[in-house]
């Protein structure tokens, strides 16, 4: 083995444009497989990073026609105390803070938590403590943990920190502890704080689920669907003691690592399965030019045979040789993967879980090196058996010539297989490619060119107000961002927000029979919006009028319907004019119906089963609702360009320096990062396509180059006898065509099988879309014929007499 591999190295050294050609396509293959599998590894395979992770699970309370969904706080208190199969349950929700700091105020993302939340986790601070059992009960004194971060970035990582509080909201903070910056269950979180603190009134409300979602931790031997058994139970005894608002839910038990991947398991495995393809073309291309080498080399295998070695000291010598190669291409992929797995991270949907945790690991390098040796023994397996195979006699008499049909027929199907694979990856590419074309010309609903969105947090003061005060600032607010300069039209905006946000409301129509219990009522997404709202999205108005000034706190309640309320509840019949009802307020009249407006999706949102839209006017929210709508709301404007955010902010904070805004973004911004996740799928596929077109042709290009090469005495001698140039020219191409259109008749079937395992992923066009299918073949026929030319014009170039006088 020591003789092989020093021969070998002494072989590929004395041919670096050859070693070089082969180390190079095989790093682009190994690392683009590398680079996915880095992914794959990072998202799906590794274990979540806390102790026991197999043990965590997550938890939501599920409705009628709703699998998963937030958990009211005394349902979940009663969770705690009443389930067998937990060891400990945890509790938290998305919020955000005005943090103010030497008089200048910013927004902080932040969460509320049980006590026992990061205990649950096995997640220990930084630095301090976590929250103390009994800390998170309402009326606790207030006390918070931050992040990392924010320690840095606030106070410069002093220890003293925790001698030190945080004004959130204009209300002071005792800081416990810091939370270390590897935590990453949740994105860019700043601040933890109790959930007692948290002054809602509907913590207490059995029908409040206020966005809700808890995790567990399931005893030693505990399975989940013995923790589900456990929690269902618990729903039904609970249905049974509070049948207004607990009358057919129940509880949804599921792995924490499971939820938090989602779907994009099957994606990535299915993208890991597409770039397999490229390392697969790579081979083969190796696999051609070693057929290629190895011709050059047909005496010196000749004279080893003659001198005693055997067919196997032969064969190991070759596949030596190809593995060296297919390890030097192995470290180039690592270098290969290292930069494309960085590239990959900056297109990634900014959702997708466990990004952070993507990174080239011992698993990875373990990966690696398998799959150079198995791509070394691939790529060199034929030409090896090729070479342990010639005939001593006839090589050492006729140098080897006698097997180049044979050997020219062996690289022809490789040709083939090569372009077939191409195809596969060429088609999945274009059906994702007009599935995101078909997609983003989607009606939404609204006209989303102009329209920005952002969120608008008025001093922490304005709360302590009363109604009328606070009434007075959010008017003042709106009426200083509509009439900001470049401003087309604007609205405050709270509840449901298109496509990134939902909120909903239990109702019945007006004259029928109140249902005996919150279970049993209609339920509707809810937008509470002003006047301007309409015109800044540009929903249609169907029927009726839209909200105007005089719908405040002192008018008769009134709402607008969507078209898809308006059918579902009312038919046929005009629904302007009758009235719906909801607990504890007026009847409420119907004035008009607009457009439906997608809530959950582009592609999806028929599919839901909540899709009936109300809206409400903002300035009819109720008095005792006032105090929680000041601390944070949503606008939405339209503009006549840029939108015009800093002079948006100066407007505001005119009013109150401690006035902020923030998350600004496009609604076409909002629309590309519903789409983020396909659109990653397509631009890997895209250069899974690329690279496997590239290495195709080049391999097309190597074989006729190769045979052109060979038959050059052949041609010589045609010339001679009269053949016209053309005629040399058609018998080349012809050559060349027959290998490609035998590859792409080969791929045709086989993409046509493949490309169905990827319908899931795609909108508004098949998996064997006959259009996409002929453009395909269109280009890869045209790459082909390319990739032909260049070697067939040289042959027509080919000198009769040096050609005879060579041979």
């Amino acid at each position: 083995m020591f003789q092989d591999l020093r021969l070998g190295l002494r072989m590929l050294v004395k041919s670096p444009a050859f070693t070089a050609i082969v180390v190079a396509t095989l790093a682009l293959g190994i690392g683009a497989n590398v680079a996915l599998f880095s992914l794959v590894n990072g998202v799906l395979l590794n274990p979540l990073p806390f102790p026991e992770p197999d043990q965590l699970v997550s938890l939501d309370q599920s409705k009628p026609n709703f699998e998963t969904g937030a958990i009211p706080y005394p349902n979940f208190r009663d969770w705690q105390k009443e389930n067998r199969t937990f060891s400990a349950m945890a509790i938290s929700r998305a919020t955000g803070f005005t943090l103010i700091s030497s008089g200048d105020a910013e927004r902080v993302s932040a969460r509320w938590i049980s006590a026992d939340f990061f205990s649950v986790l096995g997640v220990k601070p930084e630095l301090g403590r976590s929250f103390l059992p009994g800390e998170d009960e309402i009326g606790a004194d207030p006390v918070a943990l931050i992040s990392e971060d924010l320690w840095q970035r606030k106070f410069a990582s002093a220890i003293s920190v925790l001698q030190k509080s945080i004004s959130l909201d204009d209300r002071s903070y005792s800081i416990v502890g810091v939370i270390p910056g590897s935590f990453r269950l949740f994105r860019n979180v700043d601040v933890y704080v109790p959930i007692g603190q948290w002054g809602n009134a509907g913590l207490r409300n059995r029908g409040a689920a206020l966005g809700l979602h808890g995790i567990g931790r399931l005893k030693p031997g505990v399975t989940i669907e013995q923790a589900q058994a456990d929690l269902s139970g618990i729903m039904n005894r609970l249905a049974a003691a509070y049948p207004d608002t607990n009358r057919n839910n129940g509880a949804k038990v599921s792995s924490l690592k499971a939820r938090m991947i989602g779907g994009i398991g099957s994606t990535l495995w299915l993208l890991l399965g597409a770039v397999g393809f490229v390392l697969l073309i790579a081979c083969v291309n190796v696999s051609n030019l070693l057929m290629a080498r190895s011709i050059g080399r047909t005496r010196e295998f000749a004279i080893r045979a003659a001198l005693g070695a055997g067919k196997w000291r032969l064969l190991r010598q070759s596949l030596t040789e190809s593995v060296l190669l297919a390890l030097a291409g192995g470290g180039l992929g690592l270098v290969v993967a290292s930069w494309a797995t960085n590239a990959a991270l900056s297109v990634l949907p900014t959702t997708l879980p466990r990004a952070s945790e993507v990174k080239l690991d011992v698993r990875v390098l373990i990966f690696t090196v398998a799959v150079s040796l198995l791509t070394g023994i691939l790529a060199g397996l034929a030409p090896a058996l090729k070479t342990s195979r010639w005939h001593l006699s006839e090589t050492l008499k006729e140098g080897g010539r006698g097997t180049s049909r044979a050997r020219g027929r062996m690289q022809g199907v490789f040709v083939a297989v090569e372009i077939a694979l191409a195809l596969v990856l060429l088609a999945g590419a274009g059906l994702m490619i007009r599935s995101l074309s078909a997609l983003w010309k989607v009606d939404p609903g609204f006209r989303p060119d102009h329209v920005s969105t952002f969120g608008l947090n008025p001093s922490p003061s304005l709360r302590t107000n009363r109604p009328e005060a606070i009434r007075t600032a959010l008017r003042d607010l709106s009426d200083k961002i509509a009439s900001t300069p470049g401003v087309e039209a604007a609205s405050l905006s709270a509840g449901a927000v298109p496509l990134q946000g939902e909120d909903d409301l239990f109702f019945w129509v007006d004259g029928q029979p109140k249902p005996s219990s919150q279970s049993e009522m209609h339920m509707a997404l809810v937008y509470r919006v002003e006047p301007g709202y309409l015109r800044a999205l540009g929903i249609p108005l169907k029927r009726g009028r839209f909200f105007t000034n005089q719908d405040d706190e002192r008018s008769q309640p009134v709402v607008v319907i969507d078209e898809v309320f308006a059918r579902k509840y009312f038919g046929d019949s005009d629904p302007v004019g009758k009235r719906i009802d909801q607990d504890g307020q007026d009847p409420q009249r119907i004035i008009g119906v607009v457009g439906h407006v997608k809530q959950w999706s582009l592609d999806g949102d028929e599919d839901q089963t909540l899709q009936s839209q109300l809206y409400e006017p903002f300035r009819q929210f109720p008095d005792d609702a006032m105090s929680g709508t000041a601390g944070g709301m949503g606008v939405v404007m339209r503009s006549n360009g840029l939108a015009p955010f800093e002079a948006i902010r100066r407007a505001v904070q005119s009013q109150n320096k401690q006035n902020v805004i923030s998350r600004p973004q496009t609604m076409n911004e909002v629309i590309a990062g519903t789409l983020a996740t396909r659109r990653f799928s397509m631009i890997l596929l895209d250069a899974f396509a690329a690279i496997a077109l590239l290495l195709a042709s080049l391999g097309l290009y190597g074989v006729i180059s190769y045979l052109v090469g060979q038959r050059t005495y052949e041609l010589g001698i045609r010339l001679a006898l009269g053949a016209q140039r053309g005629d040399v020219l058609r018998l080349v191409l012809s050559h060349g065509m027959k290998m490609a259109l035998g590859g792409v008749a080969l791929g045709l079937v086989a993409a046509l099988g493949l490309t169905r395992l990827m319908s899931k992923m795609l909108y508004g066009v098949s998996a064997t879309d006959p259009i996409t299918f002929a453009v395909i073949v269109v280009i890869l026929i045209g790459v082909a014929l390319l990739a032909c030319f260049v070697p067939a014009r040289r042959a027509t170039k080919v000198d009769p007499l040096v050609a005879l006088r060579y041979e």
